[in-house]
């Protein structure tokens, strides 16, 4: 072959060894739950037992992405909300697991409650799924630098705590306070914020006592 006719054939060769790495390199690649036409979101509520009243939060985000969906979705994409009961309780939190390794959504999106969001916090960190927007004031749920994968949502419990202490210091300066609080991280969370919120004038807790509660009834 000549010189000629065969630096062609290498440069042909090469040519298409380039085309077929860029188009390769140009595929779009998402992680699991994302592509072209659709975005799965995942979500836990309690639509039964003792707090199904929180159901209601679920039903309202449904409505809402129904309604991105009907305009078109996410640039072009459309939201597959899929939104399982747990009954506030940790055990069927589980249900976590089945929304990543079944339905394969691309994140969990505000699934409500501490106990539940704190039974599913190190697997969807280690499965390196978002916890998004988690519906809970505990503190535990803003801690990028152990749990990068989960972000709170609404204002903590200690903040509250120190709105109490806010209040009882202008209009009570010179009160008492007896506090009764249910022993987790709700509880712990709001005392610790109403006793950093009192300052110097902590001493006016003269008596403090925690509670047990059911798994399915608190916070």
């Amino acid at each position: 072959m000549p010189l000629r006719r065969q630096n062609l054939a290498a440069l042909t060769a090469f040519t298409v060894a380039a085309l077929v790495a860029t188009a390769a390199s140009a595929q779009k690649r998402y992680d699991p739950g994302a592509s072209d036409t659709e975005i799965k979101i995942g979500n836990i509520m309690p639509y039964s037992g003792p707090a199904s009243a929180y159901g209601v939060i679920g039903k309202a985000q449904a409505a809402y992405f129904k309604k991105i969906n009907e305009e078109g979705g996410i640039n072009g994409r459309k939201i597959n909300f899929i939104s399982y009961d747990d009954a506030f309780s940790p055990p069927k939190a589980v249900e976590a697991r089945k929304l990543v390794e079944s339905d394969e959504v691309l994140l969990i999106f505000q699934p409500l409650g501490t106990q539940s969001n704190s039974a599913t916090q190190k697997y969807m960190n280690s499965k390196k799924v978002p916890q998004l927007f988690v519906a809970t004031g505990a503190t535990k749920f803003g801690d990028p630098q152990n749990f990068p994968w989960t972000m709170g949502w609404q204002p903590n419990y200690q903040s509250e705590g120190r709105i109490y202490a806010a209040y009882i210091l202008k209009n009570f300066p010179n009160g008492k306070i007896a506090a009764l609080w249910q022993n987790d991280d709700a509880g712990k969370d709001q005392m610790k914020g109403l006793r950093d919120g009192l300052g110097a004038k902590a001493g006016m807790i003269i008596a403090d006592k925690s509670y047990e509660v059911p798994p399915r009834s608190s916070r």
